[in-house]
């Protein structure tokens, strides 16, 4: 496997190529990813999966025409005839006044920040294994569970290389472990199954097997017998494991594209107030070992902590270079790029800032709710913000939770749940996208 230095010299490289077959401008991306994952089911062995890749992608500017390819044969004939093709596409494609590369001003320059993505361990296929075996013994060893699915562990470690035409060239490996379990609660008619999961850069800061597999089987007893709620509008709370997805309702909204495509329902909101006063949503790409840290963006530029959300008032859009021109505005350094293609947008390490109260005192005066733990289906609307969703979960009654309850919708519009929100004192930094516990009134809530 490449090291980042390698990686960022192939990159720059093709570039240069680029440049010398008649492209005016051009950015190559080069990514390589290592992985080794294994699976046990009822305490044997299941699979073991090994894999190793490299991709380089190109995008090449002619004038206002532009043109992306890319390829996962890495030798020099194929390079030379991806360069050919994505020249030659270039000059017969439709021109976008808009498109182009970041700014040269505006390019990171000297040495990246220090964000310990990478280990450099390498763990043995045995030492994965008797993490996915501990991690499915803890959770078939729950009273109640009464079926496996199995558990796992993975390790990866990946290379990422950008370079541009006009001035940068940079790279970064990131190393990744996971462990999770998954398990059946229950007989015949009424079974349930869940799960848990942890990743960590490090593999030193994984959890342990044990607390992952004691929690997918408590997780799963928990869900048994299941009742339907009351049809009616109350107060819904969303555990951290699914209110982050309201973030991300949020970023969708907010990026450059939805706004000058005008697909936003928050497209006149900058400035304005679209949380209730208190609440706080940051994105900080600088988090040492933080599972979406980087040092730089889809183009080149640096990054750095953002407040999104300041007291509940919205306070950026997050645009890449093309969209960023379109609006007349400067790119926030969040773009993010793949392989093939022209960079989009994206956070990195996302949060929504603790609350002043524990989880406890949030629900104490709901006298009936219900305590959503897993939401199904994509019911949500960009355009207009309304949300529907299947979901299953806890009831609430005079502030305690009660018995699960199962295949419910739950409704509303994200303006107003967003203005309704409330958060708890129980941030925690375990996924790429972190809240606490959400609380929010007013939701309507209809069983199947």
């Amino acid at each position: 496997m490449l090291t980042p230095d390698q990686a960022r010299d192939r990159a720059h490289a093709i570039v240069e190529r680029a440049v010398a077959a008649g492209a005016d401008a051009a950015d190559a991306v080069f990514a390589a990813d290592r992985s080794l994952d294994v699976s046990v089911r009822l305490g044997k062995l299941e699979d073991v999966g090994r894999s190793e890749s490299g991709e380089l992608g190109l995008r090449v500017f002619i004038g206002a025409r532009s043109a992306s390819v890319s390829s996962s044969d890495l030798s020099d004939d194929a390079v030379a005839t991806l360069v050919e093709r994505a020249v030659a596409m270039a000059r017969e494609a439709p021109e976008d006044p808009w498109a182009g590369l970041a700014p040269a001003e505006r390019l990171m320059r000297g040495n990246p920040p220090l964000l310990d993505l990478d280990d450099r361990a390498d763990p043995e296929p045995q030492a994965l294994r008797d993490l996915a075996l501990a991690a499915e013994d803890a959770a078939r060893a729950v009273p109640g569970v009464t079926n496996s699915e199995g558990g796992s562990a993975s390790a990866s470690r990946s290379v990422w290389a950008l370079a541009t035409s006009h001035g940068f060239a940079g790279a970064y490996a990131a190393t990744g472990y996971g462990v999770s379990a998954s398990v059946l609660a229950g007989e015949g008619g009424n079974m349930q199954r869940d799960y848990a999961h942890h990743g960590a850069r490090h593999l030193s800061r994984v959890d342990p097997p044990e607390a992952i597999g004691r929690l997918a089987g408590e997780r799963a007893v928990a869900r048994l017998s299941p009742g339907k709620p009351r049809a009616g509008a109350y107060p819904i709370v969303f555990d951290p494991r699914v209110g982050a997805s309201l973030l991300g309702h949020l970023i969708g909204a907010i990026g450059g594209q939805a706004i000058t495509r005008r697909t936003s329902f928050l497209l006149d909101a900058l400035g304005t107030a679209v949380f209730a006063p208190g609440v706080t949503i940051r994105d900080d790409p600088h988090r040492p070992h933080g599972l979406r840290s980087r040092p730089f963006d889809g183009e080149g530029l640096p990054v750095s902590p953002t407040e999104i959300v300041e007291d509940g008032m919205l306070e950026t859009w997050l645009l890449d270079s093309a969209s960023a021109r379109q609006l007349g505005l400067e790119p926030t350094g969040h773009a993010a790029r793949g392989v093939g293609g022209g960079p989009g947008v994206s956070t990195s390490n996302l949060f929504m800032a603790a609350g002043r109260v524990p989880r406890a005192t949030l629900i104490a005066d709901i006298a009936e709710g219900v305590l959503v733990t897993e939401l199904i289906g994509q019911g949500v609307n960009g355009v207009t913000g309304d949300y529907s969703r299947g979901a299953s979960g806890f009831r609430i009654v005079d502030g305690r939770i009660a018995g699960s309850v199962a295949e419910f919708t739950i409704a509303g519009n994200l303006k107003d749940m967003f203005r309704r929100l409330t958060p708890a004192n129980d941030l925690e930094f375990r996924h790429g996208v972190n809240v606490p516990t959400i609380r929010v009134d007013g939701m309507t809530v209809a069983s199947g």
